[in-house]
């Protein structure tokens, strides 16, 4: 009988089996396959493996330098994270107890992480825009600027434009996820805490962050891996530029295929952002293990 029920729950498992080697595993390895090769849609009777030529061409190419675009991701992923993640907290932390109009309060806080990332970027793009954008017409009505200020098409402040937009549109996600794990806490810790005599910031670092340190972990790692391949604010706001100074792995990515029609060195960066976050996800987890918390 079990081993009749056994087969059965197997026979169920396989569509789902052939729809994630269909849509995820055979992708992969095609990518895989084609960042070794060169293939551009400019010359597709030339289709061949050259090895590691498409990487060397990334890593040195003298028009969009790579260590830039490393960098500008790695500044683009830690303060998005950073920002994201304490907002999120706070707004989780204030969102805990019952208060009048709490649902309509969550709904509007929530709303942006139900909207296309490209949308976001298009509405952030018009809100920056040099002439007539409503952060310069703000900025002069209160007297911090005299002249407006090209956001998106100044390399100084591009960056810090579309982090701004991308740290909007990321901080319900934290928001939702620890909000959850925050109200899965007993009470009784809390009121134990509370006749020891423990102050706020006590019960913050001895109870609240300890007991959803395992939603933290997980929640981090996964924003990160999703910040990381996020292109769309920045896309649809400045395409990578002025000057590749928002330029990412996964912008220069997009730039690859749909610019330059380069599927191999678009593969080959895929395949780099692939193994980066797999080194993180590895190095992450490793120095984040620890026992479960026991109260």
């Amino acid at each position: 009988m079990e081993k009749r029920y056994s087969l059965k729950l197997f026979y169920m498992l396989i569509p789902a089996f052939l729809l994630l080697i269909l849509f995820t595993y055979i992708p992969i390895f095609r990518g895989s396959v084609m960042a070794f090769q060169y293939y551009n849609m400019f010359n597709l009777t030339n289709v061949h493996f050259n090895g590691f030529e498409n990487f060397k061409a990334i890593i040195f190419d003298k028009n969009f330098k790579f260590w830039k675009i490393l960098l500008n991701t790695a500044i683009w992923v830690f303060v998005s994270l950073l920002f994201q993640f304490t907002l999120g907290f706070i707004l989780a932390l204030l969102m805990r107890k019952p208060f009048k109009g709490r649902g309509l309060y969550s709904a509007l806080v929530f709303y942006p992480w139900a909207v296309s990332g490209f949308a976001i970027g298009l509405v952030w793009s018009w809100m920056f825009n040099g002439q007539f954008g409503i952060v310069n017409d703000l900025l002069r009505r209160i007297g911090l600027i005299s002249q407006n200020i090209g956001f998106l098409s100044d390399p100084k402040f591009a960056m810090i434009s579309v982090i701004i937009a991308n740290i909007w549109y990321g901080v319900p996600f934290f928001a939702i996820m620890l909000l959850a794990a925050l109200q899965s806490i007993p009470q009784e810790l809390y009121e134990a805490a509370e006749i020891d005599g423990a102050t706020g910031f006590q019960k913050l670092f001895k109870i609240t962050i300890p007991y959803i340190k395992p939603t933290i972990i997980s929640t981090t790692l996964l924003r990160t891996m999703w910040i990381m391949n996020f292109p769309d604010i920045i896309y649809a706001m400045t395409r990578g530029g002025p000057a590749n100074s928002t330029n990412i792995l996964a912008t220069h990515l997009i730039n690859k295929v749909y610019q330059f029609y380069d599927y191999g060195q678009g593969a080959a960066l895929g395949l780099m952002i692939m193994g980066i976050l797999f080194i993180y996800a590895l190095f992450y987890l490793k120095i984040s293990a620890s026992k479960e918390v026991t109260l």
